[in-house]
């Protein structure tokens, strides 16, 4: 085995450690600073004077003086790993009275020097190039030492006496290349630790006799055993495993990283059995060789866990068979074979005492413990990482298995409803099927009193409406699946914990929280939710449960759809009541289209608005029509800007209203009393003031249609108006004209008042400035100076 694996492994150590060492000393008040990995060829000048840790490991660091870190009077944890540095006067540490964890690990030391003052709870100095154990007398004041790394290769008894009256949790003692060529056996007799692990060197096979018996040793860890070369076996070590039943207080002990043959692997297994050992541990194995038979002894055992990891056999022609029959009759509570690529597992052939079974991450097959009646006691069984396939044959499998929890996840597992079988022991009461390929046809072949289901990670679809209640289904995870939807509770009465995150529910039901009245915690975030209106009910429902209930709220409840509310939280989506409520909306609308109507038809009432509209709609129209007119050839030939006819009995309105409004504005008005020619006829004077005038004006009311001379006007006008294809007309409504009044003569009144927009003239005061200022607009023109004086002329 490589130095590389064995660092590894003493890095991990040392991590779990410091992270507890951490956790221990940390406070609100620690001030951390990381500077490892960096390129230091120093301890950095610029720390602030807070600094509780600091970690400046795996840098280039080859010295470490007393004005480095003697600022740092409140440091607690130094972490200086994997550095250069090659020599310690630990005296640099004076004036750091608060330090308390000290990693020195992986440098280059070949010798310390010591000072009393410093109290450390840990001090690792393995790893580095010591001849002797760096053990000071001073060592001996270090009253709160809870761990000790050290390294050297060579150990001397007297080295250790400094430290042998302090009670050290645990020792990590990392011996050196050339150890053993002086090599004294009781040299670690007088440790007082509760836990020990010895690293022994890679480079040499195993032929060491140190005793590792440590009275006080509760746990022993050994790495780095090489034995294959030797005819006898690993005989060495073998003896140093015998002297272990001298301590009966070792209750646990690991190896790690082995390189031996089948043959000393057994035979280990078999050395152990018979110690004080309960809890044995094999990692990182590497086999060789063939195996043979011979018979195991399972009597007289304190063993209660045998976990075996990570073997690898360079022999393929080896029958399986005897190992399996090894393992499956061995009378333990718990065992765990990982990593092996063991592709089965033999009955055991009395009824076995096995409680838990971990047969993860190997190759076995759904032939696995077949028809097997001896595993009734067992209580928990993984098969997780294997190549199963059908899960009737593993529902076939555990029939007899009681109490059991079940882990079948990360295997290949489906469920054809055709299979037929499936009739589950009653006693499952956990069961992990995640990361297999099972579909919808899964929730048909469940075990009847499951507590715990685990199907996250499969292909389903759907939840089927006729799935076989499940009472006591307690807890259910069905992430990553292809659920559109949330379960109810009908099938699942008791149903309390839910974890449906990751799947394709967009819209969740808002009934879901009534149907599930025992739910203490649902995860339900990471969906793509359609933030519509159907989703509002549900996020009110979210509002009425405790915060605690809804796991990742709000966070990992995010819209998806539609692209305006994308990445938006739903605690954040708001729509109204009314855009979600049609009959709601119906009505709104309705009853405000009916206030609209009655509060228009008041104002039109009131303020007469159709008649401000109908003048707006005159004068729009005037201005359009002024736009179109030739000015130029108008203001030659026009002498007026307008003609105004009008009935006797109308005429003080003309004189008094009309006259005074327009030609105050400079506006030329053609009157028959004042404009008619003496001379000539009462027709070619009408005709004449028609055609020298820009409008014709005609102000109407019932006098109006009595008057005869009024209906000759209109007529020549209404002449005019078709002849020369000119827009002259103003009809003034003075007073309301009832059609029936109307003689039949004037039918062209009659057609003029249907096709043409007349003024109104308004009762109320406040309307006529608006009335004049439509009339001036719809006949003010400017005309040439010489029709000025003409019109003169007539005046």
């Amino acid at each position: 085995m490589t130095k590389t694996n064995s660092t590894i492994f003493h890095s991990a150590i040392i991590f779990m450690l410091l992270l507890e060492i951490k956790i221990q000393l940390s406070d609100a008040s620690d001030f951390l600073v990381d500077r490892s990995k960096t390129g230091l060829i120093h301890v950095p000048k610029d720390l602030s004077l807070k600094t509780t840790n600091l970690d400046i490991s795996r840098n280039c660091i080859s010295e470490l003086s007393a004005s480095d870190i003697l600022s740092l009077s409140k440091l607690r944890i130094l972490i200086i790993s994997h550095n250069r540095i090659q020599y310690l006067n630990i005296s640099v540490f004076e004036f750091n009275q608060e330090l308390e964890y000290l990693d020195l690990s992986h440098n280059m030391l070949e010798k310390i020097s010591c000072h009393p003052t410093v109290n450390l709870k840990h001090l690792d100095l393995s790893f580095n190039a010591f001849d002797f154990l760096p053990i000071c007398k001073e060592f001996g004041n270090m009253s709160q030492l809870q761990f000790l790394g050290l390294s050297a290769t060579r150990l001397q008894k007297s080295s250790v006496l400094p430290i042998a009256h302090l009670h050290i949790g645990k020792v990590l003692l990392v011996l050196g290349d050339s150890y053993g060529e002086k090599e004294d056996p009781e040299s670690l007799q007088e440790l007082n630790t509760e836990s020990l692990h010895i690293v022994f060197p890679t480079s040499q096979e195993f032929h060491f006799i140190l005793d590792v018996s440590i009275n006080t040793a509760v746990s022993l860890e050994l790495s780095n055993i090489q034995c294959v070369l030797h005819n006898n076996g690993c005989s060495y070590f073998l003896n140093v495993l015998s002297k272990l039943q001298k301590n009966s207080r070792l209750s646990n002990l690991t190896l790690n990283n082995i390189i031996t043959t089948w043959y000393s692997f057994i035979t280990i297994l078999q050395s152990v059995w018979h110690t004080s050992v309960e809890f044995f541990s094999i990692s990182n194995v590497k086999l060789q060789g063939h195996l043979d038979f011979r018979d195991f002894d399972y009597s007289d055992t304190s063993l209660k866990t045998l976990s075996i990891h990570q073997v690898v056999s360079d022999t393929f022609t080896l029958s399986q068979s005897y190992i399996y029959k090894i393992f499956s009759n061995m009378n333990i509570q718990n065992f765990t074979v990982t990593g092996t690529q063991m592709m089965h597992m033999v009955c055991p052939s009395q009824m076995s005492p096995f409680l838990h079974l971990d047969f993860s991450n190997n190759l076995l097959t759904d032939m696995v413990f077949n028809n097997c009646g001896n595993l009734a006691r067992l209580e928990t069984l993984s098969l997780q990482m294997n190549q199963l396939k059908k899960l009737a044959n593993i529902v076939h499998m555990t029939k007899e298995m009681k109490s059991l929890q079940l882990d079948i996840s990360q295997n290949s597992l489906s469920y054809d409803e055709n299979e037929g079988y499936c009739f589950w022991t009653i006693s499952l009461l956990s069961l992990n099927m995640s990361s297999n390929i099972l579909t919808n046809s899964v929730f048909r072949c469940l075990p009847p009193r499951v507590k715990v289901l685990d199907l996250h990670n499969n292909r389903i679809r759907n939840i089927p409406t006729d799935v076989t209640s499940l009472e006591a289904l307690q807890e259910l995870n069905v992430a990553f699946n292809s659920l559109a939807h949330l379960p109810g509770c009908g099938s699942f009465s008791s149903l309390s914990v839910l974890t449906i995150d990751y799947n394709a529910i967009s819209n969740p039901s808002a009934h879901f929280f009534q149907s599930c009245q025992k739910i203490r915690s649902i995860k339900a975030g990471n969906n793509p939710f359609q933030c519509t209106c159907e989703l509002r009910e549900f996020i009110q429902s979210i509002g009425q449960v405790s915060r605690e209930v809804v796991e990742g709220w709000p966070d990992s409840y995010k819209c998806d759809y539609p692209e305006s509310y994308k990445d938006t939280l739903l605690k954040d989506f708001h729509v109204s009541p009314l855009s979600c409520n049609t009959a709601l909306l119906i009505v709104t609308i309705g009853v405000t289209g009916l206030v609209f109507a009655v509060t228009v038809t008041i104002l039109c009432i009131y303020f007469d608005l159709p008649w401000y509209l109908r003048m707006m709609c005159q004068w729009t129209q005037t201005r359009h029509r002024a736009r179109n007119i030739n000015l130029d050839e108008l203001q030659r030939t026009l002498q007026f800007h307008a003609f105004i006819s009008y009935s006797g009995h109308d005429s003080v309105w003309v004189k008094s209203e009309l006259l005074p409004n327009l030609e105050k504005e400079d506006i030329r008005i053609c009157l028959h009393e004042r404009n008619f020619v003496p001379g000539k006829s009462i027709v070619e004077n009408i005709v004449t003031c028609i055609e020298n005038s820009y409008k014709s004006i005609f102000v109407l009311s019932p006098n109006f249609v009595q008057s005869e001379w009024g209906h000759y006007e209109l007529y020549f006008a209404h002449h005019h108006l078709f002849h020369e294809g000119s827009n002259n007309l103003i009809l003034i409504l003075l007073e309301p004209i009832p059609k029936y009044s109307i003689p039949s003569s004037y039918h062209k009144l009659k057609i003029l008042m249907a096709q043409r927009t007349y003024l109104e003239w308004p009762k109320e005061k406040n309307k006529h400035g608006l009335f004049w200022a439509n009339l001036r607009a719809s006949i003010h023109i400017k005309l040439m100076k010489q029709a000025k004086e003409i019109a003169h002329t007539y005046i």
